[in-house]
């Protein structure tokens, strides 16, 4: 009997840690749909569709929860901008970079940074990801993450040549998405419009 208890183990823990997952992106996308306010343990539970006491059981308060998915916000930005990354890296290797224009640097760089979506998409992004300052957990967790996607954008920045940082990059691009926003302009035109000028005088 105990060797087929221990072979069971194995299958109930990645039962357990997909569950776990589940949970964590179920309470991001509420996050970035409807603010750090919506997230409760109910919510979360409908959104993931498991049972109210799995919301309890993987985590040991609401802050608990809010902190995950906090760090799987920023997890994700980060590996959006690496998947550029890796794209760059390939094109470095191929001898393609040195041929892209400014224009075309800039637009790699804003689609490293900016999330993907439409105008709507965008305005609800940055609007629960401002209001998430009100959440001390999940400010925090933001703060935390972010040296993860500093790093890799920062990274991209020296695969394309240039010598600016990436607080710099994410500044000029998070600063054209709300002006974007505010005066309902183009979010990703505003911001290689931005870029663009950042890497002609940089």
């Amino acid at each position: 009997m105990a060797p087929e208890t221990e072979k069971h183990v194995p299958r109930r823990q990645a039962r357990g840690t997909q569950r776990r997952d589940t949970i964590v992106s179920a309470a991001a996308e509420l996050i970035l749909r409807d603010g750090p306010s919506s997230v409760t343990h109910r919510s979360v539970a409908a959104q993931a569709d498991v049972p109210l006491a799995a919301t309890t059981y993987y985590f040991s308060g609401l802050d608990d929860l809010l902190a995950a998915a906090g760090q799987r916000i920023v997890r994700d930005w980060a590996d959006r901008a690496q998947a550029i990354g890796h794209a760059v890296a390939d094109a470095v290797a191929d001898g393609g970079v040195d041929a892209l224009s400014t224009r075309s640097r800039a637009l790699l760089l804003v689609d490293a940074v900016l999330p993907p979506g439409d105008h709507g998409e965008l305005l609800g992004f940055y609007e629960h990801v401002v209001s998430a300052g009100r959440s001390p957990v999940l400010a925090t967790a933001f703060a935390q993450g972010r040296g993860e996607l500093d790093v890799v954008v920062d990274d991209l920045l020296a695969q394309l040549g240039i010598r600016f940082s990436a607080v710099l990059l994410i500044a000029v691009v998070d600063g054209a998405a709300v002006t974007a926003l505010c005066e309902g302009r183009d979010v990703r035109d505003l911001a290689v419009d931005c870029v663009t000028e950042l890497l002609g005088t940089a």
